[in-house]
């Protein structure tokens, strides 16, 4: 059973109660008893379903007031995947900004996959997802014109970016956001167990780390299913789009200039072992001879170096056997079905600027959700599987 503080934790107006959270807090408690009740979602433990449920209820809050969250996320969709939502058709009878099955389909798995480490990569086609969606979806849909508008949740309502008036507001938005809104937290779930660790918040000093590690990762850190700065999703919530970036000039990276050299203009090398490598340190870039270089890498293999003009040389080992590009001879299509989807899921297997490059030439053919074998769902979804998944690992600099 999911506790009204539980609830109000993830309302604008927390921690105060609104005339209209009684109903919302209900509905959750709806979802999560009917999936008890019908036996859906049985492979999550109670907990994530029923984080799932507050989540949905959430995006339901969202689109019955158009407060703006739901609608930036989509938009940005369109902007960068030409799609509503990722995964899903959304079919001849999809409205925007309104309660759409594809919709829900796409924050059932994402909210479940999000906070199940345990079925943490997990295909949005799997039938207990879909169906369980589905039947979720018709719970919302039947009450969905009696549903209350939802008071305090059009928090970015005629608010303006740079008005001083606004400031406060727009701080209180971007607090909210962060930490508790239903889009964001799911895919920051992992970033903030990994800020967690190894502080003892048993300890008041601990619990002191624990913020001030958060108030920078509010700077620092991507999040949502987008790996969205906040900056950003502000702008996109409050203005309806993305800030500038100012793009500064760089010069060229002296191991760009010697590698090219070396290579014949070649960006990317691919080494079996670690002995080959490091020969191609010393021979191309000019390293000491008679040195092992990277010596914390010696016992790793299937090695791919990656230069960029401006950032310089980026090194990546174990995952060359899951790259067809048509120079790598180390490509293994049977590993690779099994593995190449851990570039795009597990943080710190692949470097970003390499996945993006691979998966922009077409050269992770094979990855699949465990348990498919549709190959074009991850070919045609990459880039998302990847913000969603590694967040600050994609789109770090």
């Amino acid at each position: 059973m999911i506790s009204m503080q539980q609830f109000l934790l993830r309302q604008p107006a927390a921690p105060e109660e609104t005339s209209t959270d009684r109903y919302y807090f209900d509905l959750a408690n709806r979802l999560a008893r009917e999936a008890v009740a019908r036996k859906i979602f049985r492979s999550y433990p109670e907990k994530v379903v029923e984080r799932a449920a507050m989540a949905l209820v959430g995006y339901y809050q969202d689109v019955i007031c158009d407060s703006g969250v739901w609608r930036s996320f989509i938009t940005e969709c369109r902007r960068l995947y030409g799609r509503t939502v990722p995964f899903y058709e959304e079919g001849d009878d999809y409205t925007d900004f309104e309660l759409n099955r594809a919709d829900v389909r796409f924050m059932v798995w994402y909210s479940l996959s999000m906070n199940f480490e345990g079925r943490r990569v997990c295909n949005p086609y799997d039938t207990e997802i879909v169906s369980g969606a589905d039947a979720w979806w018709e719970i919302l849909e039947s009450v969905y014109d009696e549903a209350p508008l939802p008071v305090d949740y059009r928090i970015a309502h005629e608010l303006e970016m740079h008005a001083r008036e606004d400031s406060e507001s727009i701080y209180k938005l971007g607090n909210w956001l962060f930490m508790h809104c239903y889009l964001m937290t799911p895919a920051y779930a992992l970033t903030l167990s990994e800020i967690a660790s190894g502080i003892d918040l048993g300890k008041e000093e601990g619990i002191s780390e624990l913020q001030a590690r958060m108030e920078q990762s509010m700077s620092e850190d991507p999040t949502g299913p987008l790996a969205l700065y906040l900056r950003e999703w502000l702008y996109l919530i409050v203005e309806g789009k993305l800030p500038r970036h100012r793009q500064n000039e760089v010069p060229e990276h002296k191991y760009y200039t010697a590698f090219t050299r070396a290579t014949g203009g070649k960006t990317v090398m691919y080494f079996g072992s670690y002995e080959e490598m490091n020969a191609f340190f010393v021979s191309a870039l000019g390293w000491a001879d008679n040195e092992e270089h990277l010596p914390q890498m010696k016992n790793c293999r299937d090695f791919i170096l990656m230069v960029n003009r401006e950032k310089g040389m980026l090194v990546a080992h174990d995952i060359a056997r899951c790259i067809a590009a048509p120079d790598n001879p180390l490509y293994d299509r049977d590993y690779a079905r099994t593995h190449a989807i851990e570039l795009l899921t597990e943080r710190g297997c692949c470097p970003g600027d390499l996945l993006s490059y691979v998966c922009s030439n077409g050269w992770l053919p094979d990855a699949v959700f465990p348990g498919s074998d549709d190959t074009e769902l991850v070919a045609s979804n990459w880039d998302f599987i990847a913000r969603c998944y590694l967040q600050q690992y994609y789109r770090g600099d």
